[in-house]
């Protein structure tokens, strides 16, 4: 059986903020749904960590970025839409 993709998260939120909690838990829920035990997930808080965050090019939060499989992609949002999320990610093929 071939090995399965691990995918590997970013999300920029700006502390505890409603937003960045709301992606927060869109995320996990995504995650969970799509990509159980295939996933990891990093938080950065762009006010705990804002060279960090602007030497990203980080300009907007919640901003999601999928660091891989490649291609690198990012979102910016609340992720609340799980259908475009899907998609955008490329997870509609991660099923396979």
């Amino acid at each position: 059986m071939p090995r399965r993709l691990q995918y590997r998260f970013r999300l920029y939120v700006a502390d505890d903020a409603q937003n960045s909690t709301r992606a927060i838990a869109n995320l996990n829920g995504i995650c969970r749904q799509h990509l159980p035990e295939r996933h990891s997930i990093e938080i950065v808080d762009v006010f705990r960590e804002p060279k960090r965050a602007l030497a990203d090019g980080i300009l907007m939060t919640p901003t999601l970025v999928k660091l891989s499989p490649g291609p690198v992609r990012r979102i910016v949002g609340t992720l609340s839409q799980v259908e475009p999320v899907i998609m955008a990610l490329g997870l509609d093929r991660a099923q396979a």
